[in-house]
């Protein structure tokens, strides 16, 4: 009995020792500009059955682009768990670089953050994403840093930090789902912020819906912290806003930045110290009734 427990430890130990990086190096594609190599990308994806749901050029980021695809049966999956935060992985982000690098949101690392306690009922279709992406683009290593696998479901960079449930998630409310869309399509519609519509996806009957949104403010847009902390992450954006209800959410960005560049060192998030406020102010304005443009 005491061989059996020890070997059961040494089990789980190594299961949480397993670490996933957030971004997989796919094939390099040719193309005299980056609207061109998006273009070949997006024909790739969708020839192994991806919709196309946007694409990304940050402002101010110079030679990087990103283009946003659902897949039919991991939507089916959400849609299925009914009024959710797991809305927020609806959408599955691919970098392009001017050099003609790709690159693509690894599937096991981001489904396990995002869809945490409902990720082991969607393995098989977290599968399915994985190799029909590695079929469309190729497949190389892991790059971005290492999260053990059995951190993601409850993230956080480190103790007193954020999780994906915290309550400066929450950016606003409204009397029902249907007022929440209306206020925000509607804020986005206007580039409230200094902001643009990269994506979005509603579900009405589960009352959800999930938006990617650039942030283009040369003030306090995104540009300024993601040149100050690195670019090569092309596949980290855009930044998500979620519906679930009558409520309106932003993952806050000592959680989402960290998730996305997990192996920044403290100095580097304090250059960027400012970055999180700055984020949820922004997006505030989205989440708000009759805000005004920039």
């Amino acid at each position: 009995m005491k061989q059996w427990l020890m070997g059961c430890a040494l089990l789980c130990a190594a299961q949480l020792s397993l670490a996933l990086a957030p971004y997989t190096h796919a094939g390099k594609i040719s193309g005299a500009d980056l609207p061109t190599q998006l273009a070949q990308v997006e024909k790739k994806l969708q020839a192994e059955g991806f919709t196309v749901l946007g694409h990304h050029m940050p402002k101010g980021i110079a030679g990087q682009a990103s283009v946003v695809v659902s897949d039919p049966a991991m939507l089916e999956l959400i849609r299925t768990t009914g009024t959710s935060s797991s809305i927020v992985a609806a959408g599955l982000r691919v970098g392009i670089s001017a050099d003609g690098s790709v690159s693509y949101m690894t599937p096991d690392y981001w489904y396990r953050a995002y869809l945490r306690n409902q990720f082991s009922g969607a393995q098989e279709a977290v599968k399915s994403v994985q190799l029909r992406l590695s079929k469309a683009l190729g497949e190389g290593t892991g790059f971005g840093g290492d999260v053990p696998q059995g951190q993601l479901t409850d993230y956080r960079y480190m103790f007193g930090m954020e999780r994906f449930d915290s309550a400066n998630s929450e950016i606003g409310s409204f009397a029902n789902f249907d007022e929440a869309l209306k206020a925000v399509q509607g804020n986005l519609a206007k580039g409230v912020g200094d902001t643009q519509r990269v994506y979005e996806v509603v579900m009405p009957a589960q009352k959800m819906a999930v938006f990617g949104v650039a942030m283009n403010s040369g003030n306090d847009g995104e540009a300024w912290w993601v040149n100050k902390i690195g670019t090569d992450f092309p596949a980290a954006l855009p930044y998500e806003l979620f519906i679930v209800d009558h409520k309106v959410y932003a993952l806050y960005a000592r959680y989402r930045i960290a998730l996305a560049w997990p192996a920044l060192g403290m100095g580097q998030f304090m250059g960027i110290i400012n970055a999180p406020e700055a984020i949820r102010n922004t997006l505030v304005r989205l989440a708000s009734s009759g805000a005004s443009g920039n």
